[in-house]
């Protein structure tokens, strides 16, 4: 059995599960049709054998005549007279069937059940006179019996060894997929590792330059200022992506170190830094908690670049005048909520998955939109073992709501 590498963890590793365990299930259920079919096939056929060898005996019987003992199982009825001799069995014969053929000359065979059997019975004339024949069916419907408990076995160790022979070749099946996938994401760690020193000194250069060109020439320097402070936000935002790439690199292939952390801090922190910007468009930004401790374990870093992409979603997406409010509160006393919320272009429900998959693009608003932002804040809550769900009405706002279990104080 070849498992999924050991590099693969969170969603990979989850979504490797799910497909093996779906290859299982498909394969066992081919198998399980296959049998099912196989064995309606042979009961049918069983049975069509046993009602070709009724008739035959029943039609044996009544050409040997009362004279001649039938067969086992058999009794046949001619006037007065029956064969074998000895005990009836009780309901033998038919009188109604008797007559009818009596009166209107024509052959019935039926099914009847008496005393807890069940017989095939034929009524004709024969020879001028009209005679019963009865088959017991107890060793036939006793082998049909058999067959079906020999089918209903033979389909439980198919489905078993079926879904063992599946998750083996599921296994191998995704072997290759998960190595890929393990492959793709050491790339990604190892090209944010290699982008991220030269995009701090290009950064860092940057603001040097633009220092400078403030103390040049005030003609010239307004605009090479303008190029470079251009720069300046194009290399913060670019290190941002590297950041955003490495931190999710560093989520699949090890759990982060919980510890506690006072969520209610961090909101506080996160407005502060976003204050000034806010201001710039003309937002209000508010933060509504009571004066109450909200601590749960996870990553202080990891969980101010959620905070951090929620608060630049929200605020790239609301238009001057608009509000962007942060809430935390205690939820049923075990788990502590944060939702944020702006009263911005907002989105269709319809669209409330897609937003949290890679490279998607907002409709409206001109918030960082890379791709990456909403992916990388679920795989971080999901990481803290939390959720995150989302809400909104087109140019009427969002909402998004994270959840986390909360911890001893």
């Amino acid at each position: 059995m070849n498992p999924a590498p050991s590099g693969c963890d969170g969603p990979e590793r989850l979504l490797l599960r799910r497909a093996r365990r779906v290859i299982t299930v498909n394969i066992a259920l081919v198998i399980s049709v296959l049998v099912i079919a196989v064995g309606a096939l042979a009961y049918v056929v069983m049975a069509s054998g046993q009602h070709s060898q009724t008739d035959r005996m029943l039609n044996g019987t009544i050409e040997q005549g009362i004279s001649a003992t039938p067969p086992g199982c058999l009794w046949l009825f001619s006037g007065q007279a029956h064969t074998p001799v000895g005990a009836v069995p009780a309901g033998m014969p038919i009188q109604a069937s008797i007559d009818q053929v009596t009166r209107d000359g024509a052959t019935i065979t039926e099914r009847v059940a008496f005393g807890g059997e069940d017989y095939t019975v034929r009524t004709e004339r024969h020879g001028g006179v009209v005679v019963q024949a009865f088959f017991d069916e107890r060793y036939q419907v006793a082998d049909r019996n058999l067959l079906l408990i020999g089918l209903a076995a033979a389909e439980v160790i198919a489905l078993l060894a079926a879904a063992v022979t599946g998750h083996l070749l599921s296994g191998r099946a995704i072997y290759p997929l998960g190595d890929a996938l393990r492959r793709q994401r050491t790339f990604v760690a190892d090209a944010s590792h290699e982008l991220r020193a030269p995009l701090t000194r290009l950064h860092a250069r940057a603001q040097l330059l633009s220092r400078r060109a403030g103390n040049s020439d005030p003609g010239k320097a307004q605009l090479a200022s303008d190029d470079l402070d251009r720069l300046v936000l194009e290399t913060r935002e670019l290190g941002e992506v590297v950041e955003d790439l490495l931190l999710s690199a560093r989520l699949r292939t090890a759990p982060p170190q919980l510890g506690p952390v006072e969520l209610g801090t961090l909101a506080e922190e996160a407005i502060a830094s976003e204050a000034v910007r806010a201001q710039e468009r003309g937002l209000r930004l508010v933060l509504r908690r009571e004066q109450a401790s909200y601590m749960i374990r996870g990553v202080p870093t990891a969980l101010r670049r959620v905070l951090s992409a929620l608060l630049d979603n929200a605020i790239g997406h609301t238009p001057a005048g608009g509000l962007v409010e942060i809430t935390v509160r205690a939820a049923g006393g075990r788990h502590v909520e944060l939702s944020v919320r702006d009263t911005g272009s907002g989105f269709e429900q319809r669209d409330a998955e897609r937003i949290f998959e890679r490279f998607a693009r907002g409709d409206n608003g001109d918030g960082r939109r890379f791709g990456l932002g909403l992916a990388l804040v679920r795989e971080v809550v999901a990481g803290h073992g939390g959720t995150i769900s989302a809400r909104g009405e087109p140019d009427n706002g969002a909402t998004f709501t994270l959840r986390f279990r909360s911890a001893p104080t």
